[in-house]
């Protein structure tokens, strides 16, 4: 079974991410039909400070006590979705910071995006898609970008018009065979070298 991270990357008081990302699950869990589990990843449950190793990740593991707990959470699972507001063009700092603190649990496994904000956050996903492919993550094409005029009333209550239904479907389909696929070369066995 794949399991599937949706990881709300705001932290902000008054923030809709956690109803987009219940939303996400709802329908992914009822899509996929029990051949995925999909568990929110809520980046205000972790208390990341600012980016504080010494060394790079993609050099050593983290040190202290919240990386570790952090790498724990996020090295379980297969695939993830980053459900996003845009700041400013960009993704919110606690997104990007909670990224940064890892390499290898990112690595070669798929991404998914769902975005929010008064163009549908499609920017700030740009940026995690540059993130993405530094990490080495499959980062894949579709995504839900939400309209805070649109999808919102008042800029509050979270009504998402129907058609996003079919774009999260689509989305959920591309990233469980996107991990399929690169479950397979990650446990696949290196090749055995023939002398010639």
């Amino acid at each position: 079974m794949t399991r599937t991270g949706i990881v709300i990357g705001s932290t902000r008081p008054g923030r809709k991410g956690d109803r987009v990302a219940e939303w996400v699950r709802r329908l992914a869990t009822q899509h996929a039909g029990g051949v995925a589990d999909f568990e929110l990843v809520d980046l205000s449950d972790h208390g990341l400070p600012l980016l504080d190793e010494a060394v790079p990740a993609a050099s050593a593991p983290g040190g202290q006590p919240h990386t570790r707990r952090w790498a724990e959470r996020i090295g379980r699972y297969d695939a993830y979705i980053f459900v996003t507001p845009e700041y400013n063009t960009a993704p919110p700092a606690s997104l990007t910071n909670a990224i940064d603190y890892l390499h290898r649990e990112w690595g070669g496994k798929p991404v998914a995006y769902v975005g929010y904000g008064v163009y549908g956050a499609v920017m700030a996903v740009q940026k995690l898609r540059a993130q993405a492919g530094v990490l080495r993550m499959a980062d894949i094409g579709p995504q839900v970008a939400l309209s805070l005029y649109e999808d919102f009333v008042d800029f509050a209550e979270f009504r998402p018009r129907e058609l996003h239904t079919a774009e999260v479907h689509r989305l959920v389909d591309e990233l469980l065979a996107w991990s399929r696929a690169l479950g397979a070369l990650r446990t696949a066995a290196p090749p055995v070298r023939q002398n010639a």
